[in-house]
């Protein structure tokens, strides 16, 4: 039986009020897509508008380049998919988040403003984690668990070890002024145990259902960690 999972990227793609651009990350993606489709997985992509899935302009400069983007750069099946992106709440209407045995959020600074209070996002993330399936995200796409709760009304993520981009990895890149707010404070306020390695270096954590990557070279882990929890 093929495993499904399904990928929930950003649909937004301006960068506070600075007039740049955002997006999703292109590694953030590509790495954990590759990993994916590798195994044998069938994946389905969805936004919060559908269609085009914006990409972080900064993702496509030559020092982020990875094995993965250039391979996505190739791909034109991939590239077909990020630009018709199935619109999330079609998923719930027609009830088949019920299909997918997992779920998995790349990040980028985009999810900040749009997945953060999506309440599709929430509703689907919820019936993931009621259904017993796995639900991971990495970087900024932490921010997708934020509001999401338990049956009692807790947030998902209380009492949960979590990580996602770091207050000093926003600073590094001068963003911290720009972002509605700070990732790390945010998961720490919901009650989640918050861990983190060094800047930049891989780190994910998993507990439970919930599996979280750090930062962008944390994205190829968390989907190894995502399979791993499909095939248990």
């Amino acid at each position: 039986m093929t495993k499904k999972i399904l990928m929930v990227l950003t649909s937004h793609d301006e960068l506070g009020n600075t007039g740049k651009k955002t997006g999703f990350w292109v590694e953030e993606f590509a790495a954990p897509y590759y990993a994916f489709i590798d195994a044998g997985v069938e994946v389905t992509l969805a936004t919060p508008k559908g269609g085009q899935a914006p990409i972080d302009p900064t993702s496509t400069l030559e020092d982020f380049q990875t094995s993965a983007t250039e391979r996505y750069d190739g791909d034109d099946v991939a590239q077909a998919k990020i630009a018709n992106t199935v619109q999330l709440s079609s998923l719930l209407e027609s009830k088949s988040e019920g299909d997918f045995d997992g779920v998995f959020y790349p990040g980028g600074h985009g999810p900040l403003w749009d997945l953060t209070d999506n309440t599709d996002s929430i509703t689907l993330i919820e019936s993931f984690l009621k259904a017993g399936k796995a639900v991971a995200t990495v970087c900024h796409a932490s921010a997708a668990l934020l509001n999401v709760k338990q049956a009692s009304g807790d947030f998902a993520i209380k009492g949960k070890a979590v990580t996602g981009f770091t207050n000093s990895e926003e600073e590094a890149v001068q963003l911290t002024a720009v972002v509605p707010f700070l990732l790390e404070d945010e998961l720490i306020k919901r009650g989640g145990e918050y861990q983190k390695a060094q800047d930049w270096h891989a780190f994910v954590v998993q507990d439970g259902l919930i599996i979280t990557g750090q930062n962008p070279a944390s994205s190829a882990l968390a989907a190894e960690k995502l399979l791993a929890q499909l095939s248990a």
